[in-house]
This record gives structure tokens, sequence and C-alpha cells, in this order.
């Protein structure tokens, strides 16, 4: 199941992919997953076109940029808007994406209050109009990301299948929840499967991937590839782990103390991205429970990484708690 995958002009040598990811997908996240893993790409965190075309290049540093070391990037785009879509799509093709996704799935109220998001899944006309705009401004294979009917009143999946193929859409990412379903919520293969079937293009599958057993059952919707998201986040070697288990080979997990060297990486590449030691630090608390899945008291080192206040203090504390056997067999 894991073979090459040709999503409109290009193709990738494997079929998994790391998604984005709200706060976390940016270039030094991407570039420890691409070390570690050589997924068929990375995603952008979602970018609004209004941020594209009216913020400042510095400002956009964080979303745009692309590390020399990662591997090929989709940048996801937001938007309700034909001429901004396709004003913005121009310019991420030139800041060197290789794939661009319209998200089409973010149940977050103020992306849908813009019309934008999962709104656009009740709007197929606007849908058609933007996949448009995107096909019409770039040489590089375009996406849409979606969410599925679930048990919703809501029932435009047909509706989707239309206007997908007849955009041109070079593939479709589908995640299988309805937009008002939480992760609780177990994910919708049979629906995933209903795409899979009814179009002629690649379907993306993604939802609740995190080991092999969960990436065959996906896999067993026919979905020509597999979009990893939230477990990649602490794990940059998620994906070569589950491409090597898929081969029937045995993957040897990184050492405690890789682990705390990666977490390490990722807040000072951070802070070089963003320009802001205490900024990077303040995303470092964040990433601190998911780094720290294989310590023994986690909580304590998320404690301690929430008084740090410097990168000196984190490596400290980080060399502490990996390098001192503090850890799970």
């Amino acid at each position: 199941m894991i073979k090459p995958i040709t999503l409109g002009n290009k193709t990738f040598p494997v079929n998994l992919i790391q998604g984005p990811l709200a706060g976390v997908s940016s270039a030094p996240f991407r570039r420890l997953t691409w070390y570690y893993s050589r997924p068929a790409f990375s995603c952008t965190e979602m970018i609004s076109c209004k941020t594209i075309l009216h913020h400042s290049q510095a400002a956009l540093e964080r979303f745009i940029k692309k590390d020399p070391e990662e591997g090929p990037v989709c940048f996801q785009l937001s938007s309700n808007n034909p001429s901004e879509l396709a004003e913005a799509t121009k310019r991420v093709t030139d800041y060197g994406a290789d794939l661009i996704d319209l998200n089409c799935g973010c149940p977050v109220k103020k992306i849908r209050s813009k019309g934008a998001g999962s709104s656009l899944l009740a709007n197929p006309a606007k849908l058609y109009q933007l996949i448009c705009a995107m096909k019409q401004n770039t040489s590089v294979p375009v996406s849409i990301k979606i969410r599925v009917d679930g048990e919703s009143d809501e029932k435009y999946n047909q509706e989707i299948v239309k206007v997908v193929s007849e955009a041109g859409t070079d593939f479709l990412i589908v995640h299988g929840r309805h937009w008002t379903e939480q992760y609780e919520t177990p994910c919708r293969y049979d629906e995933i499967q209903f795409f899979v079937e009814a179009l002629s293009i690649p379907v993306i599958g993604n939802g609740d991937i995190a080991c092999v057993d969960s990436l065959k059952k996906m896999f067993a919707t026919g979905c020509a590839g597999v979009m990893i998201a939230r477990a990649g986040v602490g794990q940059p070697w998620l994906i070569r782990k589950l491409i090597t288990e898929m081969q029937q080979e045995k993957f040897s997990l990184p050492s405690h103390q890789d682990i705390g060297s990666m977490f390490i990486t990722h807040i000072e590449k951070l802070a070089i991205l963003l320009g802001s030691e205490k900024i990077a630090i303040v995303e470092g608390r964040k990433l601190a429970k998911y780094y720290g899945r294989c310590l023994k008291n986690k909580i304590e080192f998320c404690s301690a990484v929430n008084k740090c206040e410097n990168l000196a203090e984190l490596k400290m504390l980080t060399l502490e708690f990996y390098f001192h056997g503090n850890h799970d067999n």
C-alpha cells in the first residue's frame, strides 16, 4: 500500500503526507519531519489570502518561509474571494509552493463567518470559482481539503464531487468527519470511500492515523494516499515508522536523548524564524507535552518548560529530563 503517488503533474515516491496544523506546521516542524520521515510532502499552516496580500514580508515569514533542508511543501490557503485567491496563488507559487490546497474544512467560527473554511461546502458555486481561480494562476497541483456530511442535515458530498470534477481539481483531501464533529467522533471511512469511488482523481484520506492498524483501515477505503496530522507533532519520525512497518520491517525508535535534541532544535529554529526567543519559548510550552510523551514525569517537564524564560534555560532543563534517565523504556 506504500507506493508512489502522482498528483497533477508531480509524482512523489511515497503516498504518506504530513498535514497542516494551526500553530505548528511552520518550517522548523516540517524540516524535522522531512529529516526523519521523508513524506511525500508536508503542509504549511492555513494562511489567509488577506495576510498574503496585505501583510509585510516580515509578518509573513512564519507562514511562507521554506527551509532549504526541507522537502516539498503544500501551501494551504484560506479565502472566499476568487480574485484575492488568484493573486495569492500566484504569490505562493513564486514563494516556492510545490502544491497548493484550499482549506474547505476549518470549523472555527471566525473562519466560517468570513465565508471561508467549511462554510464553502454549502456554497458549490463559490467553491467552483475559487478552484478555477487557483487552477488558472499556477502550474503546480491544486487540491481542496474538505470535511464530510456525517450525520448532519448538510448533504453536500455529491455536490462536492461534481464541483471538484468540473473545476479540474488535481486531487482531493478528505477528513472523515463533519465540521461540527469533535475528534471523539470516529472517522467516517465509508464517506471517504464514497469520494474514492465517485472521483477519477486521487483522494487522500485523513483522520485518526497514528499507527499501522489505523493506516491499514484508511487504505482499505481505496484512497490513493493518506495524510497524517496531529499524531506527527513531537514525533517527526512517525511517517517513516509507518512506512517501515507497512513494509513489514522493524523500525528502531529514536533514543530519548535524540528526542530531547529534536525538541531543542525545533525551538531554536522557531526563534530564528520568528526573530524572537521569547515567542519561540511560548510556542515551546505548547509543544512540550508532545515531545514529552516518553518521559516518566512529563507533567513535571511541561511545568518546568512553562516557567522557562529563555533558550538557555530550556536547553538546560531538557538535557536534565532527557539525558539523565528520566524516561519510560
